[in-house]
């Protein structure tokens, strides 16, 4: 079974997280952040990820040190539960539409962290959720995971619909490029290694 857990702490957070590829997409998620819980909840389900995360921040100084932080957490516990990445799909790429808008999100479980983000037109605040903070838990998350992700927004209106429409195709690029390809044998690389 791929699964692993983390906890994380530090002066300004403390993260306590578990998943499991190949779930049934079931999460319980206390970030103290409303709209980033609903995130992570879309996440998990179109991932089909079984997926905890609990998290105490300083949210009385702001919401970033949250949401990267737990960024950090979960590409540190996703790269832990791909093991040596025998037999992943390693590639995936998907159209994600969310009512008006629509994101498409590309992954590459490279071993390699790089992350490609454009998304403009976002309104400042979705609820009391900075939007800004996407991108740094994007970018937490793509340089912990070691993977290489590209997240380019092709249209879209409501900030809420845009958002949401990038963590919907975020999980199923996780899906996909997790999964089992039972053609590959060993490690999908030329190099040998991920």
């Amino acid at each position: 079974m791929r699964k692993a857990s983390l906890s994380r702490k530090t002066n300004e957070t403390s993260v306590n997280l578990s998943l499991q590829l190949d779930g049934e997409g079931t999460s319980t998620i206390q970030t103290g952040i409303g709209f980033l819980d609903h995130m992570l909840t879309l996440f998990a389900k179109h991932g089909g990820i079984n997926l905890d995360i609990s998290c105490n921040g300083d949210l009385e100084v702001d919401q970033h040190h949250t949401v990267e932080d737990i960024g950090i957490v979960l590409g540190h516990t996703l790269r832990e539960a791909l093991g040596n990445k025998e037999g992943i799909t390693r590639y995936a790429n998907v159209m994600s539409p969310m009512d008006e808008a629509l994101s498409s999100i590309a992954l590459d479980i490279s071993g390699r962290s790089y992350l490609v983000y454009n998304v403009e037109g976002l309104k400042e605040k979705v609820g009391t959720f900075d939007t800004e903070l996407v991108l740094e838990f994007f970018q937490a998350f793509a340089s912990n995971a070691q993977v290489t992700l590209h997240i380019n927004l092709l249209y879209g209106v409501n900030s809420h619909h845009i958002i949401e429409s990038i963590f919907k195709g975020f999980g199923r690029v996780i899906r996909q490029g997790c999964s089992i390809d039972p053609n590959q044998k060993g490690i999908p690389s030329t190099k040998g290694s991920l």
